[in-house]
Protein backbone atom coordinates (compact mmCIF):
# COMPACT_ATOMS: atom_id res chain seq x y z
CA UNK A 1 0.00 0.00 0.00
CA UNK A 2 1.37 3.79 -0.18
CA UNK A 3 3.30 5.30 2.16
CA UNK A 4 4.57 8.30 2.97
CA UNK A 5 2.17 8.61 6.89
CA UNK A 6 2.79 11.38 9.29
CA UNK A 7 5.06 9.70 11.30
CA UNK A 8 7.49 9.07 8.65
CA UNK A 9 7.31 12.57 7.25
CA UNK A 10 8.26 13.49 10.89
CA UNK A 11 10.84 10.94 11.26
CA UNK A 12 12.34 12.41 7.93
CA UNK A 13 12.27 16.04 9.03
CA UNK A 14 13.65 15.39 12.30
CA UNK A 15 16.62 13.58 10.54
CA UNK A 16 17.59 16.44 8.26
CA UNK A 17 16.57 19.75 10.60
CA UNK A 18 14.08 20.79 8.00
CA UNK A 19 9.91 20.83 7.04
CA UNK A 20 9.02 18.52 4.15
CA UNK A 21 6.53 19.94 2.01
CA UNK A 22 2.73 18.74 2.73
CA UNK A 23 1.30 15.64 1.20
CA UNK A 24 0.49 15.61 -2.81
CA UNK A 25 -2.25 13.59 -3.97
CA UNK A 26 -1.24 11.49 -7.59
CA UNK A 27 -3.88 9.60 -9.61
CA UNK A 28 -2.68 6.49 -10.79
CA UNK A 29 -4.86 3.59 -12.81
CA UNK A 30 -4.14 0.35 -13.06
CA UNK A 31 -5.76 -1.87 -16.15
CA UNK A 32 -5.42 -5.64 -17.32
CA UNK A 33 -4.75 -6.63 -13.62
CA UNK A 34 -6.83 -4.77 -11.18
CA UNK A 35 -6.95 -1.04 -10.39
CA UNK A 36 -7.67 1.22 -7.42
CA UNK A 37 -5.69 4.34 -6.70
CA UNK A 38 -2.41 4.98 -5.85
CA UNK A 39 -1.11 7.63 -3.02
CA UNK A 40 2.19 9.27 -3.45
CA UNK A 41 3.50 11.15 -1.20
CA UNK A 42 5.09 14.82 -0.82
CA UNK A 43 8.26 15.76 -2.20
CA UNK A 44 11.07 14.55 -0.62
CA UNK A 45 13.48 17.61 -0.82
CA UNK A 46 13.57 20.49 1.91
CA UNK A 47 11.18 23.12 1.21
CA UNK A 48 15.07 25.70 1.61
CA UNK A 49 16.36 23.14 -1.06
CA UNK A 50 18.14 19.85 -2.12
CA UNK A 51 20.43 18.63 0.66
CA UNK A 52 23.59 17.53 0.79
CA UNK A 53 22.79 14.53 3.70
CA UNK A 54 22.80 10.72 4.34
CA UNK A 55 19.48 10.31 5.64
CA UNK A 56 19.89 7.48 8.65
CA UNK A 57 19.78 3.68 7.92
CA UNK A 58 16.44 1.96 8.22
CA UNK A 59 15.15 0.14 11.02
CA UNK A 60 13.61 -2.39 9.00
CA UNK A 61 15.02 -6.12 9.60
CA UNK A 62 13.55 -7.91 6.70
CA UNK A 63 15.94 -9.90 4.08
CA UNK A 64 16.50 -7.21 1.35
CA UNK A 65 15.07 -9.14 -2.22
CA UNK A 66 17.21 -10.11 -4.72
CA UNK A 67 16.67 -8.13 -7.98
CA UNK A 68 15.80 -9.95 -10.66
CA UNK A 69 16.79 -6.97 -13.61
CA UNK A 70 18.23 -4.56 -10.70
CA UNK A 71 19.84 -2.01 -13.46
CA UNK A 72 20.09 -1.30 -17.13
CA UNK A 73 20.67 -4.49 -19.07
CA UNK A 74 20.05 -6.16 -16.04
CA UNK A 75 23.98 -6.15 -15.14
CA UNK A 76 26.97 -3.65 -14.69
CA UNK A 77 28.32 -5.38 -17.96
CA UNK A 78 25.19 -3.82 -19.68
CA UNK A 79 24.58 -7.25 -21.67
CA UNK A 80 21.12 -7.15 -21.73
CA UNK A 81 21.14 -11.26 -21.02
CA UNK A 82 18.22 -12.64 -18.57
CA UNK A 83 19.49 -16.27 -18.02
CA UNK A 84 17.59 -18.95 -16.79
CA UNK A 85 13.76 -17.79 -18.11
CA UNK A 86 11.44 -20.38 -19.06
CA UNK A 87 11.38 -21.06 -23.09
CA UNK A 88 9.75 -17.90 -24.30
CA UNK A 89 6.26 -18.51 -26.47
CA UNK A 90 3.50 -16.51 -27.50
CA UNK A 91 3.13 -12.83 -26.51
CA UNK A 92 0.12 -12.13 -23.99
CA UNK A 93 -1.66 -8.78 -21.83
CA UNK A 94 -0.69 -9.45 -18.64
CA UNK A 95 -0.94 -5.74 -17.07
CA UNK A 96 -0.79 -1.92 -17.72
CA UNK A 97 0.01 0.30 -14.75
CA UNK A 98 -0.74 3.81 -15.74
CA UNK A 99 1.05 6.12 -13.41
CA UNK A 100 1.88 10.12 -13.15
CA UNK A 101 4.16 10.53 -16.29
CA UNK A 102 6.64 9.18 -18.91
CA UNK A 103 9.01 6.66 -18.22
CA UNK A 104 12.03 6.78 -20.28
CA UNK A 105 14.38 4.36 -18.35
CA UNK A 106 13.97 0.32 -18.16
CA UNK A 107 11.61 -0.80 -15.43
CA UNK A 108 13.89 -2.89 -12.71
CA UNK A 109 12.66 -5.86 -11.12
CA UNK A 110 13.61 -6.54 -7.65
CA UNK A 111 11.48 -9.20 -5.37
CA UNK A 112 7.88 -8.86 -6.24
CA UNK A 113 8.07 -5.71 -7.31
CA UNK A 114 8.44 -3.85 -10.43
CA UNK A 115 10.49 -0.06 -9.71
CA UNK A 116 9.27 2.15 -12.66
CA UNK A 117 10.50 6.01 -12.07
CA UNK A 118 8.84 8.97 -14.03
CA UNK A 119 9.29 12.12 -15.68
CA UNK A 120 6.75 13.80 -12.87
CA UNK A 121 10.09 12.56 -10.40
CA UNK A 122 7.87 9.90 -8.90
CA UNK A 123 9.67 6.06 -8.13
CA UNK A 124 6.87 3.45 -7.92
CA UNK A 125 7.03 0.16 -6.68
CA UNK A 126 4.21 -2.03 -8.58
CA UNK A 127 3.15 -5.66 -8.04
CA UNK A 128 4.64 -7.63 -10.90
CA UNK A 129 1.93 -10.02 -10.79
CA UNK A 130 -0.75 -7.24 -11.38
CA UNK A 131 0.78 -3.92 -11.70
CA UNK A 132 -1.16 -2.07 -8.70
CA UNK A 133 0.78 0.18 -6.71
CA UNK A 134 2.36 -1.13 -3.75
CA UNK A 135 4.26 2.13 -3.00
CA UNK A 136 4.82 5.48 -4.32
CA UNK A 137 7.10 8.39 -3.60
CA UNK A 138 7.26 11.60 -5.32
CA UNK A 139 10.59 13.41 -5.19
CA UNK A 140 10.07 16.81 -6.17
CA UNK A 141 8.81 19.50 -8.55
CA UNK A 142 10.10 18.11 -12.40
CA UNK A 143 11.78 20.82 -14.87
CA UNK A 144 9.24 22.45 -17.38
CA UNK A 145 9.57 23.67 -20.72
CA UNK A 146 10.06 27.22 -19.96
CA UNK A 147 12.98 26.65 -17.36
CA UNK A 148 15.52 25.70 -20.45
CA UNK A 149 16.34 26.88 -23.49
CA UNK A 150 16.04 23.18 -25.81
CA UNK A 151 15.17 20.14 -25.15
CA UNK A 152 12.02 17.79 -25.74
CA UNK A 153 11.00 15.97 -22.73
CA UNK A 154 8.39 17.61 -20.21
CA UNK A 155 8.26 17.65 -18.17
CA UNK A 156 11.70 16.71 -17.38
CA UNK A 157 12.08 14.33 -13.96
CA UNK A 158 13.47 11.26 -13.84
CA UNK A 159 14.93 10.03 -17.26
CA UNK A 160 18.09 7.63 -16.76
CA UNK A 161 17.30 4.01 -15.72
CA UNK A 162 17.99 4.02 -11.73
CA UNK A 163 20.14 0.88 -10.61
CA UNK A 164 19.61 -1.36 -7.31
CA UNK A 165 21.62 -2.15 -4.54
CA UNK A 166 21.18 -5.45 -2.81
CA UNK A 167 23.34 -4.80 -0.28
CA UNK A 168 21.91 -1.65 1.11
CA UNK A 169 18.17 -2.04 -0.06
CA UNK A 170 18.31 1.15 -2.25
CA UNK A 171 17.01 2.13 -5.14
CA UNK A 172 19.12 4.86 -6.62
CA UNK A 173 17.46 7.76 -9.13
CA UNK A 174 18.76 11.11 -10.04
CA UNK A 175 15.56 13.54 -10.10
CA UNK A 176 15.91 16.54 -12.35
CA UNK A 177 13.63 19.06 -10.51
CA UNK A 178 13.29 22.20 -10.01
CA UNK A 179 13.79 24.45 -6.57
CA UNK A 180 12.94 27.89 -6.13
CA UNK A 181 13.01 28.02 -10.23
CA UNK A 182 16.56 27.04 -10.36
CA UNK A 183 17.15 23.19 -12.22
CA UNK A 184 18.89 20.65 -9.69
CA UNK A 185 19.73 17.35 -10.30
CA UNK A 186 18.84 15.34 -7.18
CA UNK A 187 20.66 11.93 -6.66
CA UNK A 188 18.07 9.57 -4.40
CA UNK A 189 18.19 6.23 -2.29
CA UNK A 190 14.79 5.10 -1.25
CA UNK A 191 14.10 1.96 0.36
CA UNK A 192 12.86 -0.96 -2.04
CA UNK A 193 10.67 -1.97 0.78
CA UNK A 194 8.58 1.57 1.01
CA UNK A 195 10.13 4.45 -0.41
CA UNK A 196 10.76 5.58 2.10
CA UNK A 197 14.15 8.06 1.36
CA UNK A 198 17.32 7.02 2.75
CA UNK A 199 20.06 9.13 0.70
CA UNK A 200 19.54 12.70 -0.96
CA UNK A 201 22.66 14.33 -2.45
CA UNK A 202 22.51 17.54 -4.78
CA UNK A 203 24.66 16.82 -7.73
CA UNK A 204 26.23 20.32 -8.55
CA UNK A 205 27.15 20.42 -12.11
CA UNK A 206 30.24 20.30 -12.87
CA UNK A 207 30.57 22.44 -16.17
CA UNK A 208 28.37 25.15 -14.04
CA UNK A 209 25.09 25.05 -15.58
CA UNK A 210 22.76 22.63 -14.31
CA UNK A 211 20.09 23.83 -16.49
CA UNK A 212 21.54 23.16 -19.79
CA UNK A 213 22.51 19.34 -18.74
CA UNK A 214 20.41 16.19 -18.85
CA UNK A 215 20.78 12.81 -17.16
CA UNK A 216 19.57 10.32 -19.60
CA UNK A 217 22.01 7.37 -19.12
CA UNK A 218 21.27 4.31 -16.90
CA UNK A 219 22.80 5.13 -13.19
CA UNK A 220 25.35 2.28 -12.44
CA UNK A 221 27.63 1.33 -9.02
CA UNK A 222 31.22 0.15 -8.95
CA UNK A 223 33.39 0.60 -6.41
CA UNK A 224 31.52 2.04 -3.74
CA UNK A 225 29.65 5.19 -5.89
CA UNK A 226 26.30 5.80 -7.75
CA UNK A 227 27.79 6.90 -11.52
CA UNK A 228 26.08 9.44 -12.99
CA UNK A 229 26.59 10.63 -16.58
CA UNK A 230 25.30 13.96 -18.29
CA UNK A 231 24.95 15.41 -21.78
CA UNK A 232 23.44 18.41 -22.96
CA UNK A 233 18.99 18.48 -24.37
CA UNK A 234 17.58 17.68 -27.22
CA UNK A 235 18.89 21.06 -29.71
CA UNK A 236 22.73 20.93 -27.64
CA UNK A 237 21.58 24.88 -26.14
CA UNK A 238 23.77 26.06 -23.99
CA UNK A 239 28.03 25.68 -23.15
CA UNK A 240 27.40 22.09 -21.65
CA UNK A 241 30.15 19.47 -21.85
CA UNK A 242 29.46 15.71 -21.03
CA UNK A 243 30.24 14.75 -17.64
CA UNK A 244 30.46 11.39 -15.61
CA UNK A 245 29.87 11.66 -11.86
CA UNK A 246 30.58 9.47 -9.01
CA UNK A 247 28.73 9.76 -5.00
CA UNK A 248 29.20 7.96 -2.84
CA UNK A 249 26.52 5.14 -2.09
CA UNK A 250 26.16 6.81 1.33
CA UNK A 251 25.25 10.43 -0.34
CA UNK A 252 28.31 11.66 2.05
CA UNK A 253 31.49 12.45 1.42
CA UNK A 254 33.32 13.71 -1.71
CA UNK A 255 32.13 14.10 -5.43
CA UNK A 256 34.18 12.79 -7.83
CA UNK A 257 34.01 13.63 -11.74
CA UNK A 258 35.44 13.64 -15.14
CA UNK A 259 34.77 15.96 -18.17
CA UNK A 260 35.32 15.85 -21.44
CA UNK A 261 37.97 18.19 -22.57
CA UNK A 262 36.23 19.47 -25.18
CA UNK A 263 35.23 23.47 -25.03
CA UNK A 264 31.65 22.73 -25.48
CA UNK A 265 29.17 19.43 -26.09
CA UNK A 266 30.99 15.68 -26.18
CA UNK A 267 28.14 14.74 -24.23
CA UNK A 268 27.87 11.13 -22.53
CA UNK A 269 24.14 10.56 -23.21
CA UNK A 270 23.75 6.90 -24.64
CA UNK A 271 21.03 5.65 -22.66
CA UNK A 272 22.74 2.32 -21.54
CA UNK A 273 25.06 4.63 -19.45
CA UNK A 274 28.94 3.43 -18.49
CA UNK A 275 29.87 -0.32 -18.88
CA UNK A 276 31.85 -1.75 -15.80
CA UNK A 277 34.46 -3.84 -17.39
CA UNK A 278 35.98 -7.27 -16.04
CA UNK A 279 38.28 -5.18 -13.95
CA UNK A 280 35.88 -2.37 -12.96
CA UNK A 281 36.86 0.19 -15.31
CA UNK A 282 34.20 2.27 -16.61
CA UNK A 283 33.64 2.26 -20.34
CA UNK A 284 31.86 5.28 -22.08
CA UNK A 285 31.28 6.64 -24.69
CA UNK A 286 30.74 10.69 -26.34
CA UNK A 287 29.05 12.76 -28.81
CA UNK A 288 30.29 15.56 -30.82
CA UNK A 289 32.51 18.23 -29.57
CA UNK A 290 33.46 21.67 -30.60
CA UNK A 291 36.91 21.00 -32.07
CA UNK A 292 36.55 21.44 -36.32
CA UNK A 293 39.11 20.31 -38.81
CA UNK A 294 42.73 21.42 -38.44
CA UNK A 295 41.82 21.75 -34.53
CA UNK A 296 43.63 19.61 -32.06
CA UNK A 297 41.53 16.35 -30.94
CA UNK A 298 39.56 16.94 -28.04
CA UNK A 299 38.58 13.86 -26.28
CA UNK A 300 34.89 13.81 -28.39
CA UNK A 301 33.48 10.85 -30.42
CA UNK A 302 35.30 8.52 -29.01
CA UNK A 303 35.16 5.26 -26.35
CA UNK A 304 36.56 6.08 -23.37
CA UNK A 305 38.00 3.41 -20.67
CA UNK A 306 37.97 5.54 -17.32
CA UNK A 307 39.27 3.80 -13.80
CA UNK A 308 37.07 3.78 -10.81
CA UNK A 309 38.53 6.99 -9.74
CA UNK A 310 37.60 9.05 -13.00
CA UNK A 311 41.03 8.90 -14.17
CA UNK A 312 41.05 8.34 -18.20
CA UNK A 313 43.18 5.04 -19.32
CA UNK A 314 42.48 4.51 -22.60
CA UNK A 315 40.72 5.68 -25.86
CA UNK A 316 39.44 5.61 -29.62
CA UNK A 317 38.16 7.59 -31.64
CA UNK A 318 37.54 7.23 -35.73
CA UNK A 319 39.53 8.96 -38.20
CA UNK A 320 36.72 10.98 -39.10
CA UNK A 321 36.08 12.38 -35.76
CA UNK A 322 36.13 16.01 -36.69
CA UNK A 323 33.84 15.34 -39.46
CA UNK A 324 31.31 13.57 -37.18
CA UNK A 325 31.84 16.83 -35.25
CA UNK A 326 30.79 18.87 -37.83
CA UNK A 327 27.92 16.28 -39.19
CA UNK A 328 26.25 15.64 -36.03
CA UNK A 329 27.64 11.58 -36.22
CA UNK A 330 28.10 11.37 -32.55
CA UNK A 331 30.04 8.29 -31.89
CA UNK A 332 28.23 8.61 -28.74
CA UNK A 333 24.44 7.59 -29.73
CA UNK A 334 25.04 3.94 -28.26
CA UNK A 335 27.12 2.22 -25.29
CA UNK A 336 30.52 0.55 -26.51
CA UNK A 337 29.50 -3.42 -25.93
CA UNK A 338 32.30 -5.83 -24.28
CA UNK A 339 31.81 -8.87 -26.21
CA UNK A 340 33.63 -12.33 -25.75
CA UNK A 341 37.76 -12.88 -26.85
CA UNK A 342 38.60 -9.20 -25.78
CA UNK A 343 36.74 -7.58 -28.11
CA UNK A 344 35.24 -4.36 -28.04
CA UNK A 345 32.56 -2.89 -30.44
CA UNK A 346 30.72 0.38 -30.72
CA UNK A 347 28.62 2.07 -33.46
CA UNK A 348 27.00 5.24 -33.39
CA UNK A 349 25.09 7.71 -35.38
CA UNK A 350 27.40 7.85 -38.84
CA UNK A 351 26.60 3.99 -39.14
CA UNK A 352 30.11 2.03 -39.19
CA UNK A 353 31.11 -0.11 -36.35
CA UNK A 354 34.43 -0.02 -34.91
CA UNK A 355 35.94 -3.44 -34.08
CA UNK A 356 38.64 -2.95 -31.04
CA UNK A 357 41.21 -4.70 -28.55
CA UNK A 358 39.55 -4.29 -25.41
CA UNK A 359 42.97 -4.02 -23.65
CA UNK A 360 44.27 -1.82 -26.28
CA UNK A 361 41.23 0.62 -27.95
CA UNK A 362 43.95 2.26 -30.28
CA UNK A 363 43.76 6.01 -29.80
CA UNK A 364 42.97 8.14 -33.02
CA UNK A 365 42.22 6.08 -36.01
CA UNK A 366 43.66 2.65 -35.32
CA UNK A 367 40.38 0.44 -35.26
CA UNK A 368 40.67 -3.55 -35.55
CA UNK A 369 38.18 -3.51 -38.49
CA UNK A 370 35.55 -1.11 -39.43
CA UNK A 371 32.11 -1.39 -41.66
CA UNK A 372 29.73 0.41 -41.89
CA UNK A 373 26.07 -1.23 -40.79
CA UNK A 374 23.68 1.11 -40.09
CA UNK A 375 22.72 4.26 -37.15
CA UNK A 376 22.93 2.75 -33.78
CA UNK A 377 20.85 5.09 -31.34
CA UNK A 378 19.97 3.01 -27.49
CA UNK A 379 21.72 0.15 -26.16
CA UNK A 380 23.12 -3.03 -27.68
CA UNK A 381 22.82 -6.30 -26.20
CA UNK A 382 25.89 -8.87 -26.17
CA UNK A 383 25.51 -12.39 -25.72
CA UNK A 384 29.35 -14.09 -26.26
CA UNK A 385 30.38 -12.94 -29.49
CA UNK A 386 27.22 -11.69 -30.89
CA UNK A 387 26.19 -8.16 -30.04
CA UNK A 388 22.46 -6.74 -30.82
CA UNK A 389 22.42 -3.25 -31.93
CA UNK A 390 19.57 -1.04 -31.83
CA UNK A 391 19.61 0.27 -35.66
CA UNK A 392 17.24 2.96 -36.33
CA UNK A 393 16.19 1.13 -39.81
CA UNK A 394 15.88 -2.40 -37.62
CA UNK A 395 17.72 -4.52 -34.77
CA UNK A 396 21.28 -6.36 -36.40
CA UNK A 397 22.51 -9.31 -34.99
CA UNK A 398 26.61 -9.02 -35.37
CA UNK A 399 29.00 -11.62 -35.07
CA UNK A 400 32.89 -9.90 -34.14
CA UNK A 401 35.96 -11.30 -33.21
CA UNK A 402 39.09 -9.07 -32.44
CA UNK A 403 41.92 -11.64 -32.98
CA UNK A 404 40.82 -12.56 -36.68
CA UNK A 405 39.50 -8.67 -36.81
CA UNK A 406 35.94 -9.90 -38.37
CA UNK A 407 33.15 -7.94 -38.25
CA UNK A 408 30.31 -9.70 -39.69
CA UNK A 409 26.53 -9.00 -39.95
CA UNK A 410 24.30 -12.35 -39.28
CA UNK A 411 20.64 -10.55 -39.38
CA UNK A 412 18.75 -7.78 -39.67
CA UNK A 413 15.24 -7.89 -38.08
CA UNK A 414 11.98 -6.09 -39.07
CA UNK A 415 12.25 -2.82 -40.30
CA UNK A 416 11.87 -0.08 -38.00
CA UNK A 417 12.03 -2.31 -34.55
CA UNK A 418 14.94 0.05 -33.50
CA UNK A 419 14.30 -0.53 -29.82
CA UNK A 420 17.33 -1.55 -27.44
CA UNK A 421 17.03 -5.23 -27.47
CA UNK A 422 17.52 -7.41 -25.26
CA UNK A 423 18.01 -11.72 -25.03
CA UNK A 424 16.50 -14.31 -22.59
CA UNK A 425 14.36 -17.81 -22.44
CA UNK A 426 15.75 -18.57 -26.08
CA UNK A 427 14.75 -15.54 -28.24
CA UNK A 428 15.86 -11.85 -28.40
CA UNK A 429 13.07 -8.96 -27.94
CA UNK A 430 12.64 -5.78 -29.44
CA UNK A 431 10.33 -2.88 -29.69
CA UNK A 432 9.19 -0.44 -32.40
CA UNK A 433 8.34 2.68 -30.71
CA UNK A 434 6.67 5.96 -31.48
CA UNK A 435 5.26 8.45 -29.68
CA UNK A 436 1.39 7.35 -30.35
CA UNK A 437 2.11 3.40 -29.94
CA UNK A 438 4.74 0.23 -30.82
CA UNK A 439 5.29 -3.61 -31.53
CA UNK A 440 6.81 -5.96 -28.86
CA UNK A 441 8.37 -8.35 -31.14
CA UNK A 442 9.85 -11.55 -30.11
CA UNK A 443 13.12 -13.18 -32.29
CA UNK A 444 14.69 -16.02 -33.48
CA UNK A 445 17.89 -15.94 -32.51
CA UNK A 446 19.45 -17.94 -35.15
CA UNK A 447 18.03 -15.72 -38.16
CA UNK A 448 15.89 -13.17 -36.64
CA UNK A 449 12.27 -14.19 -37.56
CA UNK A 450 9.74 -13.16 -35.77
CA UNK A 451 8.07 -15.76 -34.02
CA UNK A 452 5.45 -13.46 -32.31
CA UNK A 453 4.53 -10.16 -31.68
CA UNK A 454 1.93 -7.92 -30.09
CA UNK A 455 0.29 -3.95 -30.26
CA UNK A 456 1.08 -1.96 -27.96
CA UNK A 457 -1.36 0.88 -27.41
CA UNK A 458 0.17 3.20 -25.13
CA UNK A 459 3.10 5.54 -26.83
CA UNK A 460 6.68 4.36 -26.30
CA UNK A 461 9.56 6.63 -25.57
CA UNK A 462 13.00 6.89 -28.05
CA UNK A 463 15.44 4.45 -27.79
CA UNK A 464 12.38 2.43 -26.14
CA UNK A 465 13.55 -0.51 -24.36
CA UNK A 466 12.16 -3.40 -21.88
CA UNK A 467 13.62 -5.65 -18.74
CA UNK A 468 13.10 -9.34 -18.48
CA UNK A 469 11.60 -11.98 -15.23
CA UNK A 470 10.21 -14.81 -15.03
CA UNK A 471 8.66 -14.67 -18.51
CA UNK A 472 7.37 -11.44 -18.50
CA UNK A 473 8.47 -8.56 -20.13
CA UNK A 474 8.01 -4.90 -18.43
CA UNK A 475 8.20 -2.29 -21.52
CA UNK A 476 8.86 1.15 -20.48
CA UNK A 477 5.60 3.89 -22.07
CA UNK A 478 4.93 7.36 -22.27
CA UNK A 479 2.30 6.63 -19.49
CA UNK A 480 3.63 3.91 -17.34
CA UNK A 481 4.48 0.48 -18.26
CA UNK A 482 2.88 -2.63 -19.86
CA UNK A 483 3.51 -6.12 -18.79
CA UNK A 484 3.71 -8.56 -21.50
CA UNK A 485 3.50 -12.49 -20.98
CA UNK A 486 5.89 -14.83 -23.46
CA UNK A 487 5.33 -18.07 -21.89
Amino acid sequence: MPTGSGMNRSLLAALRGTVLAAAVSVGVACSGGGSGPGGAPGPAHSASGPSQVTLGPSADTRPVPAGAWPEFNRDAARTGVAPGLPPAGPLTHRWTARLDGAVYGQPLVVGTLVIAATENDTVYGLDSSTGKVVWSRHLGTPVQQGQVQCGNIFPLGITGTPVYDRANGLVYAVAEMSVSDQVHHVLFGVSVRDGAVRVERDIPAPDGDAKQDQQRPGLTIDHGRVYVAFGGLAGDCGQYRGTLVGVPLSGAGAIISYMVPTPREGAIWGTGGPVVGPGGDLWVSTGNGAAESGDPYDGSDSVLRLSPSLRRLDLFAPATWAADNAGDQDLGSSQPVLAAGNTTFIMGKRGVGYLLNTASLGGIGHELASLSICPAYGAAAVSGDTVYEPCHSGLAAIRVNAQHRQIQVLWRGPSGAGGSPVVGGGAVWVTQYSDTGGTLYELNPADGSVRSQISIAAGLPHFSSLSLAGGTAFVSTLDGVVAIDGV
